[in-house]
């Protein structure tokens, strides 16, 4: 079948990657794609946000399955867009509609689902500006750190965490009132602070089923031992080692069955992954956030650890067959370094020459993500700029493809975190 990738980042690179090595995948199409994803499928210019244009393609292509990466289409609708057409109903898209993407379009939502379904998650206060002096005495009567939420989509930069109460307010100040994430900003969650190690679960459900991919743990911050401002994600680790069976079981009986569940008698469908941000506090899990898709750049360390045909289960999911569907792991570890523009997650330049990417070294996949190619050199066209994985049959042994394959990487003014996953070696005998 012709299939439909839609994004241009490092997730889709993956996403096409594996995809490419299902033989149920003809053509192979991502929009709009980058310089790495143009090298495995063909790169199409569409606005993803007018969902015509992307129906007309996907009928004068014969497209048999369309996959959305980002958020950004799913909360604004294009699932719904097809359900509703005559000529798109008919064609297998992996989202969800509208309302199920605003589990991660507004925070406000997702917390109300997650108390209301009795889903463990720390207690939280949304605010406007008008309720903004409400606020403030909010955060006086709380404890530090305090959290707050962008309630909408901020490309994952929407969270700010400080242990100063005159720099929370601040902070507060500027996202209500001075448009700091801008629309995204316009109501702010101000959330307990839960103390432990965070984990990404994934979920894909044809909304009665499901699948339980492989966990991973993300690094937000720019810097190392994670200081600095938020990122998009400098980079993953697939397994994670306190995520052991026990846990995983309070997991799925804690959070994604009534999740799940909760879906279902709200009247929601949907057909797609569930992003399940978690913190294991004191070895319970609670629920930080839900995102509608695969993470970014979590996806670059689980995609090369599923054995199973990803088309297989895809079409499972739209066929509401995941019930019978065996989904089948590699134990084998992947780490993934993301290498991004000086400057990033601030201003950064683009249009840097990147050198090195001509990659002879075994268990190790260079992702991109914000590239474009210009006549035979591949420029920098983004912040997060690659992703580097690496396999191995330790957390070791992979971190030193990754770091062996980025190190041999350059253009002006990159820069990378060098201590992924080493948090989780030093934890790797303490028990949780």
């Amino acid at each position: 079948m012709n299939i439909l990738i839609i994004g241009s980042g490092g997730r889709e690179h993956a996403f096409a990657w594996k995809i490419r090595q299902s033989a149920q995948c003809e053509e192979l199409f991502v929009a709009p794609g980058n310089a790495g994803t143009d090298l495995i499928a063909k790169n199409i210019s569409l606005d993803n946000e007018n969902f015509d244009q992307v129906g007309r393609f996907v009928i004068d292509n014969n497209i048999g399955l369309v996959i959305v990466g980002p958020e950004a289409p799913l909360v604004g609708g294009i699932v719904d867009h097809f359900s509703l057409s005559d000529d798109l109903r008919s064609i297998p898209i992996i989202g969800p509609g509208q309302l199920g993407a605003t589990l991660e379009g507004s925070k406000d939502f997702s917390k109300a689902f997650m108390v209301k379904h009795g889903i463990p998650t720390g207690t939280s206060q949304t605010f406007t500006k008008e309720t903004l002096e409400d606020a403030y005495r909010h955060l006086e009567s709380l404890e530090p750190p305090y959290v707050l939420k962008a309630d909408g989509l901020a490309a994952g930069k929407g969270v700010i965490i400080s242990n100063n109460l005159n720099e929370a307010k601040s902070e507060l100040a500027q996202m209500l009132t001075e448009n700091k994430f801008g629309e995204a900003g316009d109501k702010v969650v101000i959330e307990e602070y839960l103390d432990g190690i965070e984990l990404s679960v994934f979920v894909i459900t044809d909304g009665k089923n499901y699948q339980i991919l492989p966990e991973a743990k993300d690094y937000k911050r720019i810097g190392e031992n994670d200081e600095g401002p938020n990122t998009g994600g400098m980079g993953a680790v697939s397994p994670v080692h306190f995520a052991h069976p026990e846990f995983l079981k309070k997991v799925e009986e804690q959070v994604v069955i009534p999740t799940i569940d909760g879906l279902q008698k709200d009247g929601i469908p949907y057909k797609g992954f569930i992003f399940i941000g978690l913190m294991n506090k004191g070895g319970e899990p609670y629920v930080i956030e839900y995102n509608v898709r695969m993470g970014d750049p979590e996806t670059q360390a689980v995609l090369p650890r599923v054995k199973s045909d990803l088309v297989d289960l895809f079409m499972a999911t739209w066929n509401s067959q995941l019930d019978q569907f065996k989904l089948e792991i590699d134990s084998s570890y992947a780490t993934t370094v993301v290498l991004v523009a000086g400057g990033y997650p601030d201003k950064y330049e683009k249009g840097n020459e990147i050198s090195g990417l001509e990659l002879e070294q075994a268990d190790t996949i260079i992702f991109q993500a914000g590239t474009k190619q210009v006549d035979d050199k591949t420029l920098t066209n983004g912040g997060r700029v690659l992703a580097v994985t690496g396999l191995g049959n330790s957390m070791d042994s992979a971190l030193e493809k990754t770091y062996k394959a980025a190190s041999s990487i350059s253009w002006k003014d990159m820069n990378y975190r060098h201590d992924i996953g080493q948090d989780l070696i030093r934890l790797e005998n303490d028990p949780i």
